[in-house]
């Protein structure tokens, strides 16, 4: 204990501050400073809650057994839209008619290119990749709940022909996007149906229509 008090004298003397550990009152005002911080958080949850912000889910699908028909072969759009569709729940994808709630019938699915911006000795310097898809609705008895209608995209695209590899992944990677999107937005169109086929059928069908011409 003489030393220790030695020690003291000597840091007293010398002009070097004690070491000390955390007191109680710096303790005290760090959880205060946490009570204030998770204090503004729930506010600021409370706020956006109030003004009516929510995240964005997914659209509640009426039917839960849906065939497709119609697909081309290896389609990337035909396999994203099965990959959305069974993404919500309890839908289940049949191969045929019989049993389903509804039938997307696909009439059309295109995929095509043309040059944008060619430089004046006609080599290419711009593409518009295009995707198109016309799709319809009914029942599996054939009655008609969305008439034919049809989607379409399309992105520009710089092109080099020194950098053909790149730019055949870069389309590769837009078609890709495009996909994504046009799907979504058939998942939204069989959303916007009335859970049953048969009351449905008669209110929709002039909106169906008019949306096709």
């Amino acid at each position: 204990m003489n030393r220790a008090r030695g020690q003291a004298e000597d840091r007293r003397e010398s002009g070097t501050p004690a070491l000390v550990g955390p007191t109680a009152s710096g303790m005290a005002s760090r959880r205060g400073l946490l009570r204030c911080l998770l204090g503004a958080v729930a506010l600021g949850g409370a706020a956006l809650s109030g003004c009516g912000f929510q995240l964005r889910r997914p659209p509640e699908l009426p039917f839960k057994r849906i065939c497709v028909m119609g697909w081309r072969l290896s389609s990337p759009l035909a396999e994203e839209l099965r990959r959305q569709l069974l993404a919500r729940p309890g839908v289940q994808l049949l191969e045929a008619p019989l049993g389903a709630d509804v039938v997307l019938q696909i009439l059309e699915d295109v995929r095509d290119e043309v040059v944008a911006v060619s430089s004046a000795y006609g080599q290419v310097r711009e593409l518009t990749l295009r995707q198109r898809l016309r799709f319809s609705a009914r029942t599996p008895a054939g009655q008609s709940l969305m008439g034919p209608t049809e989607l379409s995209m399309q992105r520009d695209m710089s092109y080099n022909e020194t950098d053909a590899l790149a730019k055949e992944h870069e389309a590769a990677m837009l078609y890709r996007a495009m996909s994504d999107d046009l799907a979504a937005q058939v998942v939204r169109r069989l959303a916007s149906l009335g859970s049953s086929p048969a009351a449905s059928a008669p209110a929709l069908a002039p909106a169906a229509s008019a949306a096709s011409r």
